[in-house]
């Protein structure tokens, strides 16, 4: 019964902790850059708007359902006796709440609570330059946690494949 919970808990953290690190991903390599190419009075509300729809339940579950069910997959191999499997997961975990979690708590939220307050200026160019500093600010960010996130998400990989090894 614990091996099974094990192998559901390990599914789900190696799907949430993928979804994240390609939703991180994705805005480091595309998002962003679609927004840096049209015109600041334009990409400032785009990402606006996207900043209050990705708070949704399936986001939310997969940013914080990534690093339970990793601990929660850690803490089951532990009790299987697969001890090695199981500090790896807890590493993921780790990991992902210091290098996902803490920096979007620290730095990406912030930058969006203080860009939503803003009206796009009427002047193309002051424009320009404030979404210019947004945008590679929390694209340094946002790649960190994409970064971090593909660490976790490789860290559970692992312990899955060193568990394997021991069946």
């Amino acid at each position: 019964m614990l091996a099974a919970l094990a192998v559901v808990a390990a599914t789900v953290a190696l799907t949430l902790t993928g979804a994240m690190a390609g939703l991180f991903f994705s805005f480091s390599v595309a998002v962003m850059l679609a927004l840096d190419d049209i015109a600041a009075g334009h990409a400032i509300p785009a990402m606006q708007s996207i900043n209050r729809r990705i708070l949704n339940p399936v986001f939310l579950f997969a940013f914080i359902g990534a690093p339970i069910a990793a601990g929660l997959t850690g803490a089951l191999l532990l009790a299987l006796g697969q001890r090695a499997a199981a500090l790896i997961c807890f590493a993921a975990t780790a990991v992902y709440l210091l290098g996902a979690l803490a920096p979007t708590a620290a730095a990406n939220v912030p930058m969006n609570a203080a860009l939503e307050g803003v009206i796009p200026p009427s002047d193309a160019d002051e424009a320009a330059r404030l979404w210019s500093d947004y945008s590679a600010r929390w694209t340094r960010w946002n790649t960190l946690r994409a970064g971090f996130s593909a660490i976790s998400l490789l860290l559970v990989g692992l312990a899955v494949f060193a568990w394997g090894r021991r069946w």
